[in-house]
């Protein structure tokens, strides 16, 4: 009994012992800062300049073939040949074709001598007509096969159907080759296709609004120009050609398709990298608003929308209300609330408060932007 009253009173000594140890104020808790992903955005009156990557491929490209079978005889170009239109590339051996010829115009000798005997015979009604439709019959099939005979023999020679550069040779002499075989690529390249992928916010002002002059006048035509890595001073002015109508199902963008002259002073060929800068300052500056990431946006208690732009002074954020428009892929029109040049909460925005501390995440930390994003830090 005695032990039993000693261990309670040593416990209970200790609890008092650790609740005056633990009776003094409390440490207050360090200051914690929120890391936050932000954007810079640019106002109605930025440059409104866009790059995108882009790919060089030829205006006119065809897969050279040849219609019949038969042993490659003779290959009179290699690749990287300039040819011009109706150049001889290539031939195969004739001799089989040739003896074909020969065979079907011995038949068609002998067939139209008939006809022609036959039709003085029916009309003395020395042969009847019955005989008289055979034989016209005979002679129409055999010049019929003459025919193909002779055009097999021409398909045997290869031309080149328009002015080009010979991309690619796909066999070699003597090989054997099947009808609508692969036998050379050719590139027209004095003219080539730029190929740009574009999100969907931007592809209406890229595209002309019309075609008549007066759309040049009012700045509804994106001023469009291409450079290349070695000089990025040296912009080449770039035409539309078309617009895909059907975005890419994973990306949801659109294939824009320019065009432009072979620059002279450099070598371009079909498959190399370009950049593609678009001007779209005349036609951003026309409603005076500015375009934000949807993540940017927020919800205010009475549900208004808002967005959190950080003061670089303090670090600490506060929320704005803005005006919004409507909606264009994955950002959205604001018309008013934003002036331009705010550096915006892009990342958690539901767990940010007012006047809260926060730690801008490092440019090496954040997503790779995309062509079409705002500026990123």
């Amino acid at each position: 009994m005695k032990n039993s009253t000693l261990i309670r009173a040593v416990g209970i000594t200790s609890l008092v012992v650790l609740l005056a140890a633990c009776g003094g104020e409390a440490a207050p808790p360090a200051e914690t800062s929120r890391p936050v992903k932000t954007i810079v955005i640019e106002g109605a009156g930025g440059s409104g300049i866009r790059e995108f990557p882009g790919r060089i491929e030829a205006n006119r490209q065809a897969e050279l073939s040849f219609r019949v079978r038969g042993t490659v005889n003779a290959i009179h170009v290699k690749e990287g040949d300039k040819v011009q239109e109706g150049q001889l590339l290539a031939e195969l051996e004739k001799t089989d074709y040739q003896i074909r010829v020969n065979n079907q115009q011995a038949q068609f000798d002998n067939a139209e001598k008939n006809y022609s005997r036959a039709t003085d015979l029916v009309a003395s009604g020395a042969i009847s007509k019955m005989d008289f439709d055979r034989m016209e019959a005979e002679y129409k099939s055999t010049r019929a096969n003459l025919e193909a005979a002779r055009q097999d023999l021409a398909y045997a020679t290869m031309t080149a159907p328009f002015a080009g550069v010979l991309a690619k040779r796909h066999v070699e002499n003597f090989e054997q080759v099947v009808a609508n075989q692969s036998i050379f690529t050719l590139q027209d390249v004095d003219v080539l296709e730029v190929k740009v992928d574009i999100p969907e916010r931007l592809v209406r002002r890229i595209t002309p609004r019309g075609t008549d002059e007066s759309a040049s006048e009012r700045g509804d035509v994106a001023r469009v120009s291409a450079y290349f890595p070695q000089n990025p001073e040296q912009l080449y002015p770039l035409a539309l050609k078309e617009v895909a109508t059907k975005a890419d199902a994973s990306t949801q963008t659109f294939e824009v398709t320019f065009t432009m002259p072979a620059p002279a002073d450099i070598t371009v060929l079909p498959g190399m990298t370009v950049s593609v800068r678009a001007d779209l300052s005349s036609m951003m500056a026309s409603d005076g608003s500015v375009l934000i990431p949807v993540a940017a946006l927020s919800g205010s208690p009475s549900l208004s929308p808002q967005v959190w732009v950080v003061d670089e002074d303090t670090m600490t954020v506060h929320p704005r209300p803005v005006k919004v428009a409507e909606l264009e892929g994955g950002s959205i029109q604001v018309l008013e609330g934003l002036e331009g040049g705010e550096r915006l909460v892009v990342a958690g925005v539901g767990a940010l408060a007012d006047g809260m501390q926060v730690t801008l995440t490092r440019a090496g930390e954040q997503a790779e932007p995309r062509a079409d994003e705002q500026r990123r830090d």
